[in-house]
This record gives structure tokens, sequence and C-alpha cells, in this order.
């Protein structure tokens, strides 16, 4: 009777674990991908538990209940041994899933620095370790702690830089002053994070060089965040114009010419300030703001190229530090060249015709402005009013119009020896189109009043 009962026994054990262990299988399968769907970490535990704890646990049975092992057998120990660190593992999976996977931002749990988390598990998996040895193996530990201690202590000494490193990073994370992402100045050195370890940081500059730098040289530093608490960064530049110059337009020029450079806010609004009354001339500073500190390079060049053509058009000087004579002798063969040049592009307009004779023609140009624009500005503007006109002499330009969506169209190409801006010169109406450099433009301004002492009879325009 005593041979029946085992067997049948071992027959239901069989039969439990046969049929079990598949339907467990499939369950926990199924929750698991309804959960990770959902976007839930408890997802990551549930397949610990499916393909590692339930395995290990129907094979212990097995050995147990089936196959009849004794169990003080090198084995079942074993196959308890890994069971019990699965259950370990499987429990701090679903630590980490409750406490720190699901925590909302803001909260001390969301800043809790992932290096202290592992170092926490690695922690909690050698102590487990430990009292699965002394549990099931039978091991005396108290050998094994002294000499843990002794090591310890040396291997303490010989990483001290090193651990100092671990521990100052430990500090740096759990403040979070910076992210991966963000511009930083640390010392003399700015970068980009591009990544934040155990050890150091990598930044990479604006060189394009990657600078690695650990958390002990980190933690003796003040370090400046150009990305945060706001993306925006504000950047001085200092120019010197002439005591000649006034400081109103100095600084109207200024303002106008920050406003318009591309990647430049405009709110907050670039401010110009009269900075100090030098031996050359006057300085002023320009603060402006960026949205991506990675474009300082590139706006800085686009904004200090416009300074020199806004310069020059409203007849400011950029002053150097050396004493400059100049010595006038009259009109040179250049000057009486540009006057030439001048009247031949008056006379090559058909909307003046019949004009007065050429002498009054050249006598006339000296009064007419040449100026110059960069690549990308704008001469003449949609919906402002224009009173003059402009005839090319070099570079290249198009005609855009703006739609009622904002959208910037291109109309007609403009080269040299063609002209702008005749339909709106007597009109006082604004301007339909606008007009923008895409090359270095050179173009001659002849106003209204200059236009009507060139026409013979007057012409009424509606």
């Amino acid at each position: 009777m005593s041979n029946v009962a085992i067997t049948g026994n071992l027959l239901l054990w069989a039969i439990a674990l046969i049929v079990g262990f598949p339907l467990l299988v499939i369950c926990l399968g199924e929750w698991s991908y309804r959960l990770q769907r959902r976007g839930k970490a408890l997802a990551a535990t549930l397949q610990i538990v499916r393909n590692l704890v339930l395995p290990v646990l129907v094979f212990l049975l097995f050995l147990r209940y089936v196959f009849l092992l004794p169990t003080n057998s090198d084995i079942i120990k074993a196959v308890e041994t890994l069971f019990l660190l699965g259950i370990i593992h499987a429990a701090l999976s679903l630590l980490n899933a409750v406490l720190f996977e699901q925590a909302k931002a803001d909260t001390w749990r969301a800043r809790v620095p992932k290096l202290l988390v592992d170092l926490f598990r690695l922690f909690v998996v050698l102590l487990g370790g430990a009292i699965v040895l002394a549990t099931v193996w039978g091991a005396d530990l108290a050998g094994l702690v002294t000499a843990l201690g002794v090591s310890s202590i040396v291997i303490g000494l010989a990483l001290q830089d090193t651990l100092g490193s671990v521990m100052s990073g430990i500090a740096l994370l759990f403040e979070r002053p910076f992210a991966v992402g963000d511009w930083l100045q640390i010392g003399d050195l700015v970068g980009q994070v591009i990544d934040i370890n155990w050890r150091a940081v990598r930044l990479q500059t604006l060189e394009r060089e990657m600078a690695v730098i650990p958390h002990k040289l980190i933690g003796g530093e003040i370090i400046r965040n150009f990305s945060r608490p706001l993306r925006i960064h504000a950047e001085r530049i200092q120019i010197s114009f002439s005591y000649n110059d006034p400081p109103n337009l100095a600084k109207k020029v200024l303002y106008s010419t920050a406003r318009e450079t591309h990647g430049i806010l405009t709110q907050p609004e670039p401010q110009i300030f009269t900075l100090s009354y030098d031996d050359s001339g006057i300085t002023y500073e320009v603060k402006f703001f960026m949205q991506d500190y990675g474009e300082l390079e590139e706006i800085r060049d686009r904004f200090m190229t416009r300074v020199w053509y806004a310069a020059q058009r409203n007849n400011l000087t950029i002053p150097f530090p050396i004493r400059t004579l100049y010595h006038f002798h009259g009109p040179t063969t250049q000057d009486r060249e540009t006057s030439k040049k001048f009247a031949e592009s008056l006379q090559s307009i058909p909307s003046f015709v019949p004009l007065n004779k050429p002498e009054n023609l050249q006598t006339l140009s000296g009064a007419i402005t040449l100026q110059h624009f960069g690549r990308g500005e704008k001469v003449l503007r949609q919906g402002y009013a224009n009173n003059a006109l402009f005839i090319i002499i070099a570079g290249e330009a198009v005609m855009t119009v703006t739609d009622k969506s904002g959208r910037e169209m291109e109309v007609l190409s403009l080269g040299t020896g063609e002209f702008f801006g005749e339909m709106t010169l007597f009109s006082s109406e604004a301007s339909t189109v606008s007009i923008k450099a895409i090359e270095d433009l050179e173009v001659m301004m002849i106003s209204a009043d200059i236009i009507n002492q060139t026409i013979d009879r007057p012409i009424q325009f509606r």
C-alpha cells in the first residue's frame, strides 16, 4: 500500500507540474504583455518571474517530489541557491518599479540617481548571496567577512581618487545641476554634456572635441549652466564708434541690426548700452538673447558682419587705436568715375526720359549716396514707405512678397544695372514687395528730390 501511495503522489506532482507550469507561463506572459503596452514598469518584474523564478521553482519541485532527491544533495542545494537569487532579483525589480520607475517629476524618488540605485542593488545582491551561502550551504561567513574587511581597506587606499570621484558623482547626481544636452562652463572649458557616468562627465566643446572631467574636479569648480533655468542665453558684444557719431544714432543702428540678425530673439528684446568713452571712440555694449548656445559662433559672425554694412549705410565710423591723417586734394579720378557712373545709371532708366543735360547729372551725383548691404539684409521692406530710387551697381538681389500666412515667396531676381523702388517713389504709399540681398550688394540710392530735379517737365502720378 505504501508503494501505491508513493506512486500516486509522484503521479499527482508530475501531472500538477506538467499542466500547471505551462498555464502559469501563459498567464504571466499575457499579464506582462498587457502591462507593457500600458507602459507599466511592473511588466519587467513579471518577465523575471516568468523566465527565471518560475522555471527554477518547477525544476526544484521535480527534483524534490518527482525524482525524490534528498534535500542535502548538492544538486538540490545548487537549484535552491539559484531560486533564492532569482527571488532577490525579482524583489529588487519590484522595488525599483514601485519606487523609482513610476516616480513623478520633482519628487525625491525622481531625483535619486541611477548610479546610486545600481550600487544599492549590488549591495543587496551581495548581502543576499552571503545569506544564501550561510543558510543553504552552511558556510561560515566570519572568516570571509574578516578577509573582505581587510581587502576593502587595501582597495580603498589604492582607489581613493577613483572612490572620491564616485562619491562626488553621487552627490552631483543627487543635486542635478545639469543634464545631458545642457551647455556648461566648468572653469575655462565650455561644452555640451553628452554623457554622465559614475566617474566623470563628458563634454563636447565648440571645437567638436570631447573633454572628460572627473566628478572630483567638478566638485571644486564653479559651474555655469547656459541651458538652465531657461534655455535662452544672453550674450554681450562690445563695439566702438567714433566720437563724431551721435550715441543715439549708433544705438539705434545697433538695435535694428540685432533685431534683424537671424538667431537673435526679438523677445526678450536686444539691449544697447553706452559703456565707456575710450581713447579711440565711444564703446557700446550689445546684449542679445539666443535660444541655442550651440549657435553662438554663427550668430556672432552674422551680427558682426552686418554691423559693418549698417555702419557704412549710416555713415558711422568704426575707429581703431592709431592716428590717421587724411589729405584732400579735390575730386580724384575715382570720384569722377563714380560721378560718371551715376549719370549713366540715371540716363539708363526709361521712366525719367527726357532728362536735363548730362553735365547737370554729374553735378547732382555728388548728392547721391552709395550704400552697401550684406547677404540676407533687406533694402526695402514690404509694408514700409519708400522715398528713394535704388540702382544696383554690383551684386544680386531678389524681390519677395509675404502672403497673409506670413510665408515669403520669391518673385523676381535683380542684377547689376537694374533698379527698384520707382513704384512707391512719389505715391508715399507702402511698398508691396521686399528687396533682399542674396549676396553682397552695392546700390546707388537717389532720393525723390534729386529725381525731381532731373525731370524736364512735371509728371503726374496717380
